[in-house]
């Protein structure tokens, strides 16, 4: 969309380009200029002036469509959407630079007061009493009455516009402000000269000796900072370290402190950690608030308005959106013929996109990503009628034949006569008994051409033959799929021979459905009602994102069944005059933009920022923007974000400056959980992502060798027993750490604990009542909530490919980009990054369970990357043969025709490695 700019003399007027202001977010006008003293005129819901002096942040974004310019002023906050990438990146530096020639202006004017700033900045910089951020000198020069300071204490006063002349003009002393340099150099010489100094502080700090990073990290304090941390790398210690240093420098009051947590049990173990070190005998005579989002937008609305917000009686209960969800689509279900239509096709027809094998890297990952199982050795696509199909578009086809009860049979055998007294017999896809017709599905593209050798002419061949026979034929094509018309055409043509159509029952549906497929949707539309209802996404804008998905179709589908059950939930919480979670933390960022709510914090702290969202980021926004001279200090990891699902966005944390402003970025990159060997191989794991922030990871604890092991375990009735497997080996390392007792067993520890992890539930091999041992303590989680947790070893299960392996197929759904502005675009992103949570929990030693027959891509990747030093064994630990070819296959012996042997990998076909059975492998 094209940045209409109209030139009248020297006043510039903005606005979207005329496409774009057909829709709502387009009905904006901004004009630049100068004859208005000082001020910018913004046409939206209605006409105002707003102050240069006012706006204390522009930032750009990708919305969902569109791009947007963010203009912050006290007070107020106005959203400018509707434009391109390159308009928007124009209109916000022609901002920047009207404010600035305006602040110039002032200082320009003002020069007698530029002694008085130059005496304030003089009294903090020669005394080297602090470090040094632009908030910092903001609030010196603030001190200081008058325009002037006014100017050069604005938070987007840019140095680098500043017209040489008015620069020159200026004190030595300035030089600290339109010369970033000059304030880098000084801040490196304080940290380097604060280190020194408070060594003894660091020494013993939150009961541990701080690491190099840490003891940086508590020191450095811009307007914005990030610190990326490594999984077990003390980032709550920081953050404790931090406010320590803070109050011991008395920098800040304690009450002008606030941390922030994700979760109540977050927040508790931080404000005793807090509570401790500064030695307050009560968690609840410590000053400093320690708080979770949630309660900070609970407090922020009830100070305002007397009492607190009425919250759904189902958000407080873990399940209990997903309740409500089920209860919205039953009600639809019950209620909206259409809606039970939709939501029918949606579960049966498409469980997932059909993407063209040419996205993937290669044919192996587009069969892994198109079956639903593996039998004898080769990848099978099923379908509900029982029947295994060749592609996931005739999935689609016998899906909606078996929803509507159209008995068919697949690739039934046909004789044809040929030429002469030749029979010739072939086997159409699909073949319609109650009217003998048959039914081909070509891999044909719209113009008649296909991917596949001679495949055009073998079409050919059997339409001749049809017609030839006076079959009654027709046909659908891969174009049709394309272009969304393939499911029409096949409705048209069996209703042109009167065969009947009867849709099954829900009941019936849920029945023969896979439970993980409702599942999934029930989860994608909790995150997708999250992100629609937050940036008021229309059906229109849902469409026409769907268009640049690859299954147009199912997207579509998934667009309006979603939208009704969205506004299905608004519906529920309007009636019941509540409001969720989300809708809170809206409001409370609504009462602090407007300023009924004043903020009294100048140090935000928020812990395990990787899970940050964005109405969550826009409360840390108003806070900081509120409360002059105020900073951020964010902690995370962006290797361990895997929150998606609850509306977490990475790019927040992955781009941090962009939204926050200029900032410091450090990094804790020393754990203390690992061993080295786990540590830099999960690290490395993690980095094949090139979106993931690089670190370089090194560990406490020395490298154990081949601590990583794989397990494949063998088929009973097509399905590992992963239990009994896992029983086995657990009883093998209760034995075996009962035979060393002696090298670890003290008087702090009488076991050793062992986290036994899954990534579904459906695989928990305890139900909740986890085995006892000798020498080991046994807790089974999920992967997600095995986060911040640590143990000495931990048993991975099916590890292997799958809808419920790893990665999980069904996770990385494109559906998610219909809501999401910033998707991510490598494979499986947070599946990688969950796989990396899971490995990163264990000091001594990961073993991962696999079905020898499906073990997970991520399998292969680590051997790639650690190469020996993974292992693979038998659960009672006898070390098998792995293949040298494919990395994650077993060698075994086999039978020449002639009856001499060989030995060849059980991952045949995939790999067809074979040597003679007389080679020798050493490990």
């Amino acid at each position: 969309m094209a940045l209409t700019k109209l030139l009248s003399g020297r006043s510039r007027t903005y606005r979207p380009g005329f496409f774009a202001r057909l829709f709502p977010a387009g009905k904006w006008k901004l004009t630049l200029d100068p004859k208005l003293s000082g001020h910018f005129q913004l046409a939206q819901d209605s006409e105002v002036e707003l102050s240069c002096l006012d706006v204390v942040s522009i930032s750009t974004s990708k919305a969902l469509l569109w791009h947007t310019v963010e203009i912050r002023a006290r007070g107020r906050t106005d959203t400018l959407s509707a434009l391109s990438g390159d308009a928007a990146t124009q209109l916000a530096a022609d901002l920047h630079a009207f404010i600035n020639t305006h602040l110039f202006g002032l200082i320009a004017i003002e020069k007698g007061r530029l002694l008085e700033v130059d005496g304030r900045l003089r009294e903090i910089t020669e005394g080297n009493r602090q470090y040094l951020a632009q908030a910092d000198l903001s609030r010196a020069i603030a001190s200081v009455p008058g325009a002037a300071a006014a100017a050069l204490s604005h938070p987007l006063l840019d140095p680098s516009l500043m017209p040489a002349g008015l620069k020159a003009s200026l004190p030595a002393s300035f030089a600290m402000i339109t010369d970033p340099r000059v304030r880098h150099a000084y801040n490196e010489a304080f940290v380097r000269s604060e280190l020194i100094k408070f060594r003894p502080f660091f020494d013993d700090l939150d009961r541990r000796s701080f690491s190099d990073q840490q003891r940086e990290a508590c020191i450095r304090l811009e307007d914005n900072n990030l610190l990326v941390a490594s999984a077990g790398s003390g980032k709550s210690a920081t953050m404790v370290g931090k406010v320590a240093y803070v109050l011991e420098k008395q920098l800040y009051r304690p009450d002008e402190i606030l941390l922030l947590a994700f979760n109540k049990n977050a927040a508790d173990e931080l404000r005793t950690r807090i509570a401790a070190q500064l030695q307050v005998a009560e968690d609840a005579a410590l000053e400093c608030r320690v708080t979770t989002f949630h309660a900070l937008g609970r407090g922020i609305i009830k100070e305002v308005e007397g009492r607190p917000p009425q919250l759904a009686n189902w958000v407080d209960h873990p399940a209990g959106e997903t309740k409500v969800i089920e209860a919205i689509i039953q009600n639809l279900i019950e209620g909206n013929p259409e809606f039970a239509r939709m939501w029918a096709e949606l579960l049966v027809v498409h469980p997932k996109a059909d993407i063209p094998i040419e996205v993937f890297d290669g044919q192996v990952d587009y069969r892994r990503y198109v079956s639903d199982s593996l039998r004898k050795g080769s990848a099978t696509i099923g379908s509900l009628s029982g029947v295994i199909v060749k592609s996931m578009q005739e999935q689609k086809i016998a899906n909606w034949l078996w929803l509507h009860s159209v008995t068919f049979e697949y690739e039934r055998q046909i004789a044809v006569a040929e030429d002469g007294d030749a029979v010739r017999h072939l086997h159409p896809d699909f073949y319609y008994p109650q009217t003998a017709t048959v039914h081909e599905h070509f891999a044909l593209n719209a113009d008649g051409s296909s991917p596949f050798a001679d495949y055009t002419q073998h079409a050919e061949n059997k339409r001749l033959a049809y017609r030839r026979n006076e079959i009654d034929f027709f046909e659908t094509t891969s174009a049709q799929a394309s272009n969304e018309t393939l499911l029409g055409t096949l409705e048209s043509e069996l209703a042109r021979r009167s065969i009947p159509f009867k849709r099954k029952s829900y009941a019936e549906i849920t029945k023969a459905l896979d439970p993980v497929i409702i599942k999934h949707y029930h989860q994608l539309i909790s995150t997708c009602l999250k992100h629609i209802r937050a940036s008021h996404l229309t059906l229109d804008m849902l469409l026409e994102r769907a268009k640049t998905l690859h299954d147009k179709e199912r997207a579509k589908l998934f667009a309006r069944v979603v939208l009704m059950i969205t506004q299905g939930y608004s519906r529920k919480l309007e009636e019941t005059k509540r409001i969720d979670f989300d809708s809170m933390i809206a409001d409370a960022v609504r009462l602090v933009e407007t300023g009924r709510y004043r903020s009294p914090y100048s140090l935000i702290l928020v812990d395990e920022f990787q899970d940050i969202s964005e109405p969550r980021a826009n409360l840390i926004k108003a806070l900081k923007l509120q409360k002059a001279f105020s900073k951020v200090f964010a902690v995370g990891d962006d290797w361990q974000s895997i929150y998606r699902f609850a509306g977490s966005d990475i790019t927040i944390f992955t781009r941090f400056e962009a939204n926050f402003g200029t900032s410091w970025q450090g990094r804790l990159e020393q754990t203390y959980r690992c061993n080295q060997l786990i540590a830099e191989t999960a690290a490395k794991f993690v980095q094949r992502n090139p979106e993931q922030i690089k670190k370089s990871v090194r560990s406490t604890r020395p490298a154990v060798s081949r601590s990583i092991r794989v397990i494949p375990i063998d088929d009973k009735r097509d399905k590992p027993d992963f239990a009994e497997a896992c029983q086995r080996l657990l009883e093998r390392l209760d034995a075996a750490l009962g035979g060393i007792a002696n090298r670890w067993r003290d008087e702090k520890r009488d076991k050793l604990k062992v986290l036994v992890l899954w990534r579904y539930n459906v695989l928990d091999t305890f139900e909740g009542r986890p085995p006892s041992f000798a020498n080991i303590e046994v807790t089974g989680l999920s992967f997600h909530r095995s986060k911040g947790l640590e143990a000495d070893y931990t048993v991975l299960l099916d590890i292997s490919e799958g809808n419920y392996g790893v990665p999980s197929r069904i996770e990385g759904d494109e559906l998610l980009n219909l809501v999401i502005p910033r998707p991510e675009t490598f494979a499986y992103a947070e599946e990688r990054r969950l796989f990396y949570v899971a490995l990163t929990r264990a000091s001594r030693g990961v073993y991962m369970l696999t079905n020898r027959r499906q073990p997970s891509r991520y399998i292969q990747e680590l051997c790639e990357i650690a190469g020996d030093e993974v292992r693979f064994e038998t659960v009672e630990g006898a070390e098998l043969s792995q293949c040298p070819a494919c990395l994650v296959g077993q060698l075994v012996e086999r039978r020449n025709k002639d009856g001499s042997m060989f030995r060849g990998c059980n991952q045949f076909p995939d790999c067809k490695h074979t040597e003679p059975a007389s080679v020798v492998r050493r490990r």
